[in-house]
């Protein structure tokens, strides 16, 4: 081990929405604060859906917006479509919910860390803790150089020994381009906590250049757009519209036949994925009396060409993507330009942590976002918040043992309303 930097009040490990917005807070809060993550340019990428919001989701983003947090601001400046969910049904229900543009979002998050007093952003992989005397006192990364503080916090979202399944193939990953953290998870495993795994995915990527909008039903942003922030007076620029399409018999049939591809239905992945954001694998087993599926093609940005096909999450071959994609109306000559995934990870056990998001057994270490079994990205950057707020998304971490990523419903909402 190097010698030791300079000791820190508080270090915050991974770059993600729990990251940016725990590294945020501290800082505000006058704590001398370090953000350590594996690369600067991807601090805010919206790995999976860019969009942000939604049905019970919406209210955490205005809870993180109420404590002056970033991400309803953020949205704000990025989002390239607002739509509010329910809108004809009580406020305790609605959701506000928008498309983001995924390149402006991750310039925008990187600017607003960049010019917080207070804290500092270094990029280096971390692959220990330091423990004296019971309590975690700083970490150790990869160049074995140790960096000291009195509260260390991680947000290593998929990356606890990451694995992508996509048919046969297994790649270790935290996401897409991105090694996993294998030394932090051995760490964690090693101080003998209760942890286990657990899975979420991702749809393929279109070129929207090749999907005959043509034939498609449009579906446009609110005229009068309702901002994520209180501090955002409106939101007057242009909106871009998304197209609707649905599944059909044949894509079923295909995905049927091909099932074994599947990372959990061929027994590969041990975790087990989000019950209300289920692959179409699990749609087309779980659901077997429908005969299509509705599925949303959402642009990533106004100068990208890249389309979300959101209802489409899968884990099969890329050669039975290309057969089951292409079956879809309007994607019949549709050119795929990244192809998905599922990713499994490790996640510590809630029943290991104090209200605080404190490990109780390890004082001076927190956990926030997917590595407490979090799943959508507004309880991702909510449970990085303190004791004081209101809601529910760090409340549930009291729960029984969690046996899938835990997703925010539109009834929990309304009942903190």
């Amino acid at each position: 081990m190097s010698a030791s930097s300079p000791s820190w009040d508080v270090i915050v490990i991974g770059g993600g929405h729990a990251g940016c917005e725990a590294a945020a807070a501290s800082a505000r809060a006058g704590a001398r604060t370090l953000l350590l993550t594996h690369k600067l340019e991807t601090i805010g990428e919206m790995s999976c859906n860019p969009a942000i919001g939604g049905l019970g989701k919406g209210h955490l983003v205005r809870e993180i917006d109420a404590l002056d947090g970033l991400m309803g601001r953020l949205a704000d400046e990025a989002g390239i479509q607002f739509r509010m969910l329910n809108r004809s049904k009580g406020p305790a229900v609605r959701g506000p919910r928008a498309q983001i543009d995924r390149a402006v979002y991750r310039a925008a998050m990187q600017r607003a860390l960049a010019e917080q007093p207070n804290l500092t952003v270094v990029a280096t992989a971390v692959e220990d803790l330091i423990l004296e005397g019971g309590r975690v006192t700083g970490v150790v990364d990869a160049g074995a150089r140790a960096w000291k503080a009195g509260a260390v916090v991680l947000t290593t979202g998929t990356f606890l020994r990451g694995v992508i399944h996509r048919g046969e193939t297994r790649t270790p990953a935290g996401r897409v381009g991105d090694a996993p953290s294998i030394g932090l998870a051995d760490r964690l495993y090693g101080l003998d906590l209760r942890m286990g795994r657990l899975k979420t995915g991702t749809p393929a990527r279109l070129d929207g250049r090749t999907i005959a909008w043509d034939r498609l039903e449009m579906q446009a942003g609110d005229a009068e757009p309702v901002p994520f922030s209180f501090m955002t007076a409106s939101v007057d620029r242009p909106q871009v519209a998304c197209g609707v399409t649905w599944t059909t018999a044949e894509t079923h049939r295909i995905i049927a036949e091909r099932l074994t591809e599947s990372a959990v239905y061929g027994g590969r992945a041990l975790g087990r994925g989000p019950r209300y954001c289920p692959s179409i694998e699990d749609k087309v087993v779980r659901f077997a009396d429908k005969t299509s599926h509705q599925i949303f093609l959402e642009p990533e940005g106004r100068e990208d060409d890249t389309v979300y096909p959101n209802g489409i999450s899968t884990s099969v071959s890329e050669e039975t993507q290309d057969r089951f994609i292409r079956t879809i109306p309007g994607l019949e000559a549709v050119a795929i330009k990244r192809y998905g995934y599922a990713i499994e990870y490790d996640y510590v056990d809630p029943r290991e942590l104090a209200p605080s998001l404190e490990v109780k057994r390890l004082p001076g270490l927190y956990l926030a976002g997917q590595i407490n079994a979090g799943r959508v990205r507004s309880r991702r950057g909510l449970s990085g918040r303190d004791d004081r707020r209101p809601g529910h998304a760090r409340g549930d971490r009291a729960l029984p043992h969690v046996h899938q990523p835990r997703r925010v419903s539109p009834d929990a909402a309304g009942r903190q309303c």
